[in-house]
Formats: C-alpha cells, structure tokens, sequence
C-alpha cells in the first residue's frame, strides 16, 4: 500500500538532484557541465555516427536543449558538428582530442556512480525498477 506521504514525482526528483549533486562533484567538473560529462560518456560509447537526435532521444531532451548542450560543447572544445555526406542538413557530432583527454575520467566518474547507485540491489529489482521507470517515461510521453 503507497502512503499518501509517498510520491512518484518526488521521489524521482530527489534521486534526479543527489544525482545532479554527485555529479557536480566529479574531478572534470571545472573543465564542462555534468550535463556536457553525461553526453560527452553518451559519445565516447558510441562506434557509429552520431547525430544531435540521438543525443536527444538518449537524454529525453528537446532539441532546442540539445541544440544549446551541444553549441556550449563546440565553444569549450569538446565536439565539432560535420554535415554528413549523404545530407548537409544532417550533422554529425564527433569529438575533439580534448575530449578524448577526458575519456578515462568521464567513464571512471560515471561508471563509478552506477555502481554506487546500484549496489546491494538485486538484477531482479533493477529489472522490475528499468520496467517500471519505461512505463513512467512512456505514460508522460
């Protein structure tokens, strides 16, 4: 039985800001937003082209979000936009050797708070938590 003292929304809010807290922590913190940390470990992961709708799906964000996460990574260096070849109006987002000098901290940084976040919980729970959390997702979509 849910108490009524129990909220979905806030208790995904209170997750969602001690995440933002720990990550504002992170050692590349002077260097870019955790928000450019979390796109910068989406890039580093990802063999393929990558476009600025990829980044949106990936972080449930609207493009002109996106647009601005993305401009504020090209100004500090991290990323450079490339029309792709098939269709200029499609660019590509590739990163930058300073960017890369990040990848060994970004993924420690990151993975590290998974682990954090997911220890002592079961697989079973987390597969019931993903399932029900997609559901959220989709129910406010």
């Amino acid at each position: 039985m849910i108490r009524s003292s129990q909220s979905v929304g806030r208790c995904v809010g209170r997750l969602s800001n001690k995440i933002r807290r720990k990550v504002d922590t992170f050692s590349c913190k002077g260097q870019f937003s955790g928000a450019q940390g979390k796109v910068l470990h989406f890039l580093l992961a990802q063999s393929g082209d990558v476009f600025q709708k990829d980044v949106e799906e990936e972080f449930g964000m609207r493009p002109p979000t996106a647009t601005e996460l993305l401009k504020k990574m090209e100004e500090n260096g991290l990323i450079r936009r490339e029309a792709a070849s098939y269709d200029a109006r499609l660019k590509r987002i590739l990163l930058t050797e300073k960017a890369l000098q990040y990848r060994e901290q970004v993924c420690k940084d990151l993975d590290g708070m998974e682990e954090e976040m997911m220890r002592g919980i079961r697989e079973e729970d987390l597969e019931v938590f993903f399932r029900v959390m997609e559901q959220l997702i989709d129910n406010l979509s």
